[in-house]
């Protein structure tokens, strides 16, 4: 596989796009969010803007439509319609995590601050529902409430205007297209009930144009009204809550909200991450290091899959290097030699969904398609590229490389099905960046230099400190040992470029530092 197998994905997906609405193909619409990663990445490589603009329509369009809570936050199943209006009302970690990733992703490419805010209500939604005390994010919410799909979520204009004082009853119903009738089906007699699914048909800007208002002075108003929504809402009866705690999808959220805590430096989703890994460690890891599936009322069971290892190492990868603290490092290394011995196909490359020691199937499965999640395969091979950029541990791309070429044929044939796939050979296409910063962490240029990396969408670049107090670089050297002689330059944050470990001329000046960040990708790109 090679750069055809890239262009051949997006031209299918230039085929499917639907340009008035955003997303690809025919009702119903389901987000796939790895669609999204592989075109912003597709992008940052070639340049070619269409790309970048289908991941904006479709983010855009999502957003405005039902299918985004615009009360409480994140995002239910799929949608019915082509419009994005009319969701099935179900809400799924996984969907949240994914989405919120593919959100953060399109900030740090465009720095439109509506995919920020969007992102940061996905992930606030989670926190604030759908995580136990303990750390572990719960499983979804039930779409019916009362025996009635979405009656939580809808909405009269009466209810709005008992809720609301009269202006913002008035803005509220103009903005999120409330009208007397109606304009959601009741499930069983499919006819309008004066019911109404909350969306948005104008953009933030053509809203301040039309109300008369600046865009603080919108956005202001429209937090309070979606406050005093919620407050509201939360007197109705609830969706059931399943509280199962899964390794593989909380794997996605601990990923998702490292990432969003890194590129918009909050610490409230760093520390919610933090809570989601202890939370595997303490109750979801055997005494051996094994993994469990699932953890439901005090009880861990089940033997862990391919999926749960892979997407927690994909966690712990991104909390590394948002938090750059070696242990995460250290525990997803250790993760990814169990996943190795258990799951490792010696005969033809590739991970079983299994483990060997598994209860023994007529057939061992060994799949790679990305359907509603990306498959643990996909993952998998992208997380040993990345640790192998971070360690210096080659082996761990060899890896990659079978289990790629294991899946060639499949991948070359309909690349699209593949999204997440191609996510990880656009990483081993290259070119691929390590960027190491000595300082300390607690020093103000330290940080600088972390955040104007971390606000960047550097898809093919890897980040990791070098501390100065010898008990964490010790930590560090033992896991990534090309680090070790990579000092601060007259007492100064230093960052070291580095394109396959070897390294342009050491730097204190930011802007310095992203210029070579970018002349190193565009000269690879460009050769």
């Amino acid at each position: 596989m090679n750069m055809d197998t890239l262009h051949k994905a997006y031209a299918y997906f230039t085929r499917t796009f639907d340009a008035i609405h955003g997303g690809f193909g025919p009702a119903p619409k389901f987000p796939s969010p790895h669609n999204l990663c592989f075109l912003l990445r597709y992008w940052r490589r070639t340049g070619d803007d269409k790309a970048l603009a289908m991941v904006e329509t479709t983010l855009e369009r999502m957003a405005m439509g039902g299918i985004h809570d615009h009360v409480g936050g994140g995002f239910h199943r799929y949608s019915t319609d082509l419009e994005w209006l009319v969701p099935h009302f179900e809400k799924m970690l996984y969907d949240q995590a994914m989405l919120a990733i593919a959100y953060t992703e399109a900030w740090q490419a465009t720095r439109r601050p509506e995919f920020a805010q969007t992102a940061g209500q996905i992930v606030d939604y989670v926190l604030r529902d759908m995580q136990d005390p303990a750390g572990g994010f719960y499983a979804a919410e039930d779409a019916d409430s009362e025996g009635e799909e979405g009656k939580f979520y809808v909405w009269t204009v009466a209810e709005l205007q008992e809720a609301l004082s009269p202006g913002e009853a008035g803005l509220a119903i103009a903005v999120y297209n409330v009208h007397p009738e109606g304009n959601y089906l009741q499930e069983a007699t499919r006819k309008k009930n004066g019911t109404n699914i909350l969306y948005r048909r104008h953009s933030l800007a053509q809203l301040v144009s039309d109300h008369g208002l600046t865009e603080a002075e919108m956005d202001n108003r429209l937090q309070r009204i979606r406050q005093k929504l919620l407050a509201a809402r939360q007197r109705r009866v609830h969706p059931f809550k399943d509280t199962k705690v899964l390794t593989d999808w909380n794997g996605l959220m601990l990923a998702a909200s490292a990432l969003a805590g890194r590129a918009f430096a909050n610490a409230s989703y760093l520390e919610a991450a933090r809570k989601c890994a202890a939370f595997i460690r303490s109750h979801l890891t055997a005494p051996e290091g094994r993994l469990y599936k699932r953890w439901s009322e005090g009880e861990a069971a089940l033997p862990a899959q391919l999926d749960d290892y892979a997407f927690l190492i994909w966690g712990l990868i991104e909390l590394f290097t948002a938090t750059q603290e070696a242990d995460y490092l250290a525990w997803a290394l250790e993760l990814q030699s169990t996943m190795i011995i258990n799951f490792w196909d010696e005969k033809d490359g590739g991970f079983f969904l299994t483990a060997r020691d598994a209860e023994e199937l007529i057939i061992r499965p060994k799949e790679i398609y990305d359907g509603a999640v990306p498959s643990g395969n996909s993952v998998a091979a992208f997380n040993c590229l990345r640790l192998a950029r971070l360690t210096g541990k080659s082996e761990l791309e060899e890896y990659a490389s079978r289990l790629l070429q294991a899946f060639a044929e499949p991948i070359s044939h309909h690349p699209a099905g593949y999204s997440f796939a191609l996510t990880a050979l656009d990483f081993a296409l290259g070119p691929t960046q390590e960027v190491v910063i000595a300082g300390d962490q607690d020093s103000s240029d330290t940080q600088a230099m972390l955040r104007a990396l971390n606000g960047r969408f550097l898809p093919h670049t890897v980040t990791l400190l070098r501390p100065p107090r010898p008990e964490r670089r010790k930590e560090l050297v033992a896991l990534a040992s090309f680090v070790q002689g990579m000092e601060a330059v007259n007492g100064r944050a230093t960052a070291y470029v580095c394109s396959n470990f070897s390294c342009q001329r050491p730097t204190s000046n930011i802007e310095e530092l992203l210029a070579l960040v970018e002349q190193e990708a565009e000269d690879a790109y460009n050769s």
